[in-house]
């Protein structure tokens, strides 16, 4: 954890951790055996577990992450890039004869990222390969890519989570493939037991198979899950939870846009530090995020400024310095938001 910060506490993240080599701007790929050169390339920590990871670090929080590398040099710079951030990286399994999660970025003028990727050791992690321990100690499980968990059966995910909430810690969870309903139909035991989900709009909507982003929301919380909180780019957010009316939509904070890449997982951070913030405040507990917090949307504020700020440097861990850094921003767009986090934090 970076010295400065409000204590969010300890937070395990357990999921895909993928390493991103990344390169801008690419505006062609050159035919045979062609080159051009590039302002930058950078490798990162990334995927649905490992950036966010990072970015709750630099938050302020004492993150330990649980996931599943190849026993490769891919692995080792994945770990390392975590450990230099300060997340706690001894969980992490290292699977033999496979190779570390990866993808290649080539980032075009515009921030648009299409994406090379090889599965690897991510599908492979299982239940057996998570201390429970690191499921009691902690006041927020995120489970980033359980659809890409194939070691793992719904109901085990499900008892992960059930194991971390009965403990008193906020469980999240977000996904990280395009999704299907099938894939719906086995995550659902698990978001029985989430407090928030946090998916993209064209995920949520793949995975209900409906049309309207109102619908999918519905269908969720209906499967026992207290907030959804959906990610649309450049149009912002829609943030429900149980007992509003309807949901809330919160505009993107304008940004220069360079690389879109972990965008998603900075907002996840950033939500979950503002419930973790909020529970504190209210004397919630561990259980920040359900029924003991506060005001979601001003947490769904801060997940934004996270996520616009890390759309402003190349791969998923730009942007974000610290908790302060991000504050000062969202209080150049929204005073009033950033004004009441900070109050929290006092």
């Amino acid at each position: 954890m970076n010295s400065g910060h409000p204590d969010l506490g300890a937070i395990t993240v357990l999921g895909a951790c993928i390493l991103d080599v990344l390169g801008r701007p690419v505006e062609t790929i050159p035919p045979g055996q062609g080159s051009v050169r590039l302002a930058e390339i950078r490798a990162t920590a990334a995927g649905t577990a490992a950036g966010p990871a990072v970015d709750l670090a630099k938050l302020g929080a004492r993150v330990r992450v649980l996931g599943a590398l190849g026993d490769d040099l891919l692995g080792d710079i994945v770990t390392a890039a975590m450990a230099r951030h300060g997340v706690e990286t001894a969980s992490l399994v290292r699977k033999k004869d496979v190779q570390t999660s990866a993808t290649i970025l080539p980032i075009r003028p515009n921030g648009e990222r299409p994406a090379l990727h090889v599965p690897g050791a991510t599908r492979l992690f299982g239940y057996a390969d998570i201390d429970q321990e690191h499921l009691a100690g902690a006041r927020a499980l995120l489970i980033g890519a359980p659809d890409a968990l194939a070691g793992m059966t719904g109901e085990e995910l499900a008892q992960v989570a059930k194991t971390a909430k009965g403990a008193g810690a906020l469980v999240a969870v977000d996904v990280l493939h395009p999704g299907r309903p099938q894939d719906l139909e086995r995550l659902a035991p698990l978001l029985g037991q989430t407090d928030w989900f946090m998916p993209n709009a064209d995920q949520l909507l793949a995975l209900t198979g409906r049309a309207d982003l109102a619908d999918a929301i519905e269908d969720v919380l209906a499967l026992g899950t207290y907030g959804v909180a959906v990610t649309q780019g450049a149009d912002g957010c829609l943030v429900a939870w149980r007992g509003a009316s309807g949901s809330a939509a919160l505009p993107a904070l304008p940004v220069d846009v360079v690389d879109t890449t972990g965008c998603g997982d900075g907002f996840t951070a950033g939500l979950l530090a503002g419930l973790l913030l909020a529970a504190g405040h209210n004397g919630g507990g561990q259980n920040g995020g359900g029924q003991n917090s506060a005001d979601p949307l001003d947490a769904a504020w801060l997940g934004l400024a996270c996520g616009a700020l890390v759309a402003t440097g190349l791969g998923s861990d730009a942007g974000i310095e610290s908790l302060a850094q991000v504050l000062d921003f969202l209080d150049g767009a929204q005073p009033a938001a950033a004004g009441r986090i900070k109050e929290l934090m006092k």
